[in-house]
Order: structure tokens, then C-alpha cells, then sequence
């Protein structure tokens, strides 16, 4: 794990003492708001709502799109719906797919598979015209495909292209209608495929609505914002503005639903409904969707979020939860392997990795652990004959989508975001593109940025870390890209009373602070304390609400600590380095 080093913004206090007064919050919370540039009590009150929404027709042209829809429902045509492998892929296709059919259309779906790769390949769409199909809808995927959307218009299909990703360089995109949140001026440009979805499900009801009023289809697109949530969260899209509004209004539909599948598969991953939240979608459920995909094909979780029959949805959980474990295992293996070329390349700026019989599914997944335990931007590369298939994962300053582009030489074809791309390869060219990939990073990353940085949101001490603070940074949920969860520092804190646990594998011990006292745990560090017993610390923690057997406690999560400077030392604190620790939790004394 990289260096890191504590960064604390500037935080004026009459901004706190406004935000105090006017919003009614806690000091705690104020120095959070301000330090996340929220310091105007109507900035702050707006993010706190969280009810930032738009209307579909936002989005430029996309009545283009509802007209060319409508009018093949209306005929009868065959219309196919061609998703993606990963949660986002399956969840928008779920969503137009049951759209559609609220009004009356002959539409079925198309998911690749990993074999057949990422997007609209053109064996695909000679495939789908030759089975008859006349609109091809595509769904988190194709703004890339040019060449494939000429062809399948050559055969006589029309096409609508629906995509969040990024447009090729060159900047000609495909011609035919086009939904997409960044190049269509949609005021929210970062919405995950589902939820793009979403609003065209939207548009194509309010479009039907002139021939009739489909209430039926409204309540079901209502219900379908739990895909919604699954779908932002899983797809790491930033959590702000309307993707905000949809995951908080997606979570509450989730706790609540009823599609058999989605219980299911609550009840196998031991999820309660009443306590679903964003990190129990990230950790929990949105892993055992994407698990098909991954190892097998993702028609399983589209079959598992449509179906009706719970008897059936509980059997495609287990299979889902299954092909999970398998993926675990597959994971670890590939990690260790990759693990040991990192020890025998040395210091890289960036590292691109690649092994003979690594499974494309999981390879994205390790890339992500590796940048996020070494700081460096990770593309993992699995070989199979004379081609290899990669992803890549990005640490923050570093647009990875960008450096592909300037290696694009090396490489048959790549796409994605600035944090994740993937990538198709000729094995003659691995060592090449592994060079220049790391002689971008060089010029690009500067060593201060190749140095892990913890942003703290506020001071506190310990007196203030209970129930009643972690009740209050609940409103500032749900937590993730764009908007991480809450850093409190402690500024005098210590560590004591070491106790081993877990057959030495952890330890738990005391906190102090400010003459308030904790019991903690540390997981996964065996006996050794971040700080040594007694010596003055600096510390960062997460407040959360710890919900445990039916009993409700505020639950501390260390995050970094570091030995406190002494008085007489002329050093900044703000910006040491902090020893890194594995997540250790502190539940507050009674």
C-alpha cells in the first residue's frame, strides 16, 4: 500500500458557525459541508435533499429516438435489445425490456458473453438481421461502434444507440439516434447506462401516452429504480447531483420490492431488506450479478431480475451465489500470480500485467485491489492464444481511458472510463504497450500525486463521536465515487491495551481522545498496533450506525494513523505521511 499523507482544507470558521445557525446541523457536520465545498447554507440544504431530478427531454434529440421506437412497436417489428455482461448492462436491459413489453412490443434482448467481448461486435448484428430483427436498441454500449451501426443498417435495421461511455477520439459516432448523457447535454452527464434507461423509458411512456395513458407501465417504471440504484453503485458513476436523488430514491425501492429475484438473492447473500444500503449493494449484491458474467454468461441475471416464479429466482440466486465463491477462487489465484510479477518488475509508474490462463472475467476485479493497494494505475491482460484481453483500473489524477488512447498504437481496440478501461490486445505487443503505458504515467503523474491522500472533512474530538453525530452523517449518504464516506480526525488519540484475537489473526485494544475512551478491533494485522502502545497518534475514522442483532451502536472504522508530531517539531501535520493500516472498527463504550 502506497504512502499516504493527511491533507486538511482550509475551514473558515464563521462558514461553520453560518451553516450552524442557519441549517441546524453540528459543528462536526458544518466543517464537512464547507471543507466539500458546500459552505452556502442553500448549496448545503440542497445536497442534504437530495432531490435533484430532470426530465428526459433533456436529454437533445431524444424525441429522434422515441419516435423510431414507438413506431416499431406500433408496427410490430421485431425489436432486440443488445446489453452488456456486467450489473449495469443486465439492469438497463431489465429496464427497457419490461418497458417495452408494458407496451405491447415484440421485443427480446441480446447479452454477450466474455468470448464474444466488450459491445456490438458485427458477427452479432449479422446474427440479429438474419433472425429477423428490425430495431436494435443498444443499451451500455455501441457509441464506438460506427463500422457496426453502418452495417446492421446496410441490412435493414434501424438502431438507437443508448451508452454512457466514452466516444472514440475521433469523435465520429455512430448515425443513428443517440441517448447519451455527456453528448447529449443531459445536466447530469455522469448517469450509468440503467439509468439513461431509465429516462428513455420515461420519454417512450410520456410518447405512448398520446395513444393512451399506461399507468400500469408508470408504476412499473417506478418500481424498477431499485435497478437503478444497483446499477449507479455497481457501476462506481460518481454519486452526486441526480444520481444522488436516484440511488436514495432506488435504495428505499430495493428495501421495498418485489421482484422475486431481487429477494432472492437478498436472502442469499444475507442482506436485509430493511437495512439495504449502498455498501451492501457494492459488497454483496451486486457481485453475485455480476458473478455470471464474469465466469459464465450474464443471461442468468437477467433471467434472476425479470422472473416471477420465486421458487425459480431462489434457484438462480444459489447458481449466482455459487458462481461467486467460484469467483473469489479464481480471483485469489490470478492475484497471486500477479502479486509476484509486481515484486519482480520493481517500481513502475503504471504496470500492465498479463498471464497465460488468467480468466477475463476476474482481471478487472484484481487490477482494481492492485491500484488500490500499490497507488498505481493496474491493466491486467488475460492470454489466450495470440490475443489477450484486458482491464485496467486508475488511481486519482491519472485518466486512464486517456493513456490508452495515447498507446493506441499497441492495441487492437479499447474503451471505457477515465478510472476503468478495457482492452483487446496481439501478445506480440503486450511488452510494447507496457512500456509506453508506463512512460505516460511518468510524464503525466507527478511523484506527489503517486502518494496516496487522506482528505480529511473534519476535526473532532472525542467526546463527539457517538450515536447522535453518527445519525447525522447519515444525511449526507449515500457514500461512494464523487462523494466518499465521512474522514473525522482525531487529533490526540491513542492506542492501548492490546489483546490479541482471532487466533492472533487480529487484535482489539482501547482509544482514547480528549479523555473519551473506546474499545477497538483491528482486523486482519495481528497483534501489531498502527501506532505503538501509548504514543500520542493522529487518526482518521469513519462514523457509522452499527446495526447488530437487533441492537443499534455508532461504530468507528480507523482509516489512517500516524505517531503526532511533537510541539517542537517544525512540520506541517497536515501533510505527513500516515502509516497505513488494514480497516480496524471501534465500538464506543457504554
Amino acid at each position: 500500500m502506497p504512502n499516504t499523507r493527511f491533507e486538511i482544507a482550509p475551514c473558515p470558521p464563521d462558514a461553520v458557525a453560518r451553516l450552524v445557525g442557519e441549517l441546524g446541523v453540528s459543528g462536526a457536520l458544518a466543517q464537512v459541508l464547507v471543507r466539500r465545498g458546500l459552505a452556502e447554507p442553500r448549496q448545503a440544504r440542497a445536497f442534504l435533499a437530495a432531490d435533484e431530478e430532470y426530465s428526459p427531454d433533456c436529454f437533445t434529440a431524444i424525441g429522434d429516438a422515441t419516435t423510431v421506437i414507438l413506431a416499431h412497436v406500433q408496427a410490430g417489428s421485431k425489436i432486440t435489445i443488445h446489453g452488456d455482461y456486467d450489473v449495469d448492462g443486465v439492469c438497463s436491459t431489465a429496464v427497457l425490456l419490461r418497458v417495452l413489453r408494458e407496451l405491447g412490443a415484440n421485443v427480446d434482448s441480446y447479452l454477450p458473453d466474455r468470448a464474444d467481448g466488450y459491445g456490438l461486435s458485427e458477427d452479432t448484428v449479422s446474427r440479429l438481421a438474419a433472425r429477423g430483427t428490425r430495431l436494435l436498441i443498444s443499451v451500455d454500449c455501441a457509441i464506438t461502434a460506427v463500422e457496426q451501426v453502418a452495417l446492421a443498417r446496410e441490412l435493414g435495421m434501424e438502431v438507437v444507440v443508448t451508452d454512457h461511455h466514452a466516444p472514440r477520439g475521433d469523435g465520429v459516432l455512430p448515425q443513428a439516434p443517440i441517448v447519451h448523457p455527456a453528448l447529449c447535454g443531459y445536466p447530469c452527464p455522469e448517469l450509468c447506462a440503467t439509468a439513461v434507461a431509465y429516462k428513455l423509458a420515461q420519454a417512450l411512456l410520456n410518447g405512448a401516452g398520446e395513444h393512451g395513458v399506461h399507468s400500469e407501465g408508470r408504476r412499473a417504471l417506478e418500481e424498477d429504480l431499485d435497478l437503478v440504484a444497483l446499477a449507479t453503485i455497481a457501476d462506481a458513476v460518481p454519486l452526486l447531483g441526480e444520481n444522488r436523488t436516484l440511488v436514495r430514491r432506488g435504495l428505499r425501492a430495493l428495501a421495498g420490492t418485489g421482484k422475486p429475484g431481487l429477494r432472492a438473492l437478498m436472502a442469499v447473500a444475507g442482506v436485509e431488506a430493511d437495512r439495504v444500503n449502498e455498501r451492501s449493494v457494492a459488497f454483496a449484491l451486486a457481485p453475485r450479478l455480476n458473478a455470471a458474467g464474469r465466469l459464465y454468461r450474464a443471461d442468468a441475471a437477467l433471467e434472476l431480475i425479470l422472473s416471477e416464479d420465486p421458487s425459480r429466482a431462489a434457484q438462480i440466486a444459489q447458481e449466482l451465489d455459487s458462481a461467486n465463491h467460484e469467483r473469489r477462487r479464481v480471483e485469489g489465484r490470478v492475484r497471486i500470480e500477479a502479486e509476484a510479477q509486481v515484486a519482480e518488475l520493481g517500481e513502475r509508474s503504471a504496470y500492465v500485467l498479463a498471464g497465460e490462463g488468467w480468466h477475463a472475467g476476474v482481471v478487472g476485479i484484481v487490477a482494481s485491489r492492485l491500484a488500490e493497494r500499490h497507488g498505481r494505475p493496474f491493466v491486467l491482460i488475460a492470454l489466450e492464444g495470440e490475443r489477450g484481453k484486458g482491464s485496467g483500473r486508475s488511481v486519482e489524477g491519472f485518466d486512464l481511458l486517456a493513456a490508452l488512447s495515447a498507446c493506441a498504437s499497441h492495441l487492437l481496440r479499447h474503451g471505457g472510463h477515465r478510472a476503468a478501461a478495457g482492452l483487446e490486445i496481439e501478445r506480440g505487443r503486450v511488452a510494447q504497450f507496457a512500456a509506453a503505458l508506463d512512460d505516460h504515467a511518468t510524464a503525466i503523474l507527478a511523484g506527489e500525486e503517486l502518494v496516496a491522500v487522506e482528505r480529511v472533512d473534519a476535526v473532532v474530538g472525542g467526546e463527539e463521536v457517538g450515536m447522535t453525530l453518527a445519525e447525522e452523517l447519515q444525511a449526507l449518504a449515500p457514500f461512494g465515487r464523487g462523494n466518499p464516506s465521512v474522514a473525522l480526525m482525531l487529533a490526540d488519540a491513542s492506542f492501548s491495551d492490546a489483546r490479541p484475537m482471532g487466533e492472533g489473526r487480529h487484535v482489539r485494544f482501547t482509544v482514547q481522545s480528549g479523555g473519551a475512551r473506546a474499545r477497538a478491533v483491528a482486523f486482519g494485522m495481528g497483534a501489531r498496533l498502527p501506532v505503538e502502545d501509548g504514543v500520542a497518534a493522529q487518526a482518521t475514522f469513519s462514523l457509522e450506525v452499527n446495526e447488530w442483532n437487533g441492537v443499534s451502536e455508532p461504530r468507528l472504522v480507523l482509516r489512517q494513523a500516524q505517531a503526532a508530531l511533537a510541539p517542537s517539531e517544525d512540520r506541517d501535520p497536515a501533510h505527513e505521511p500516515a502509516a497505513p493500516v488494514e480497516e480496524l472498527v471501534l465500538f464506543a463504550l457504554p
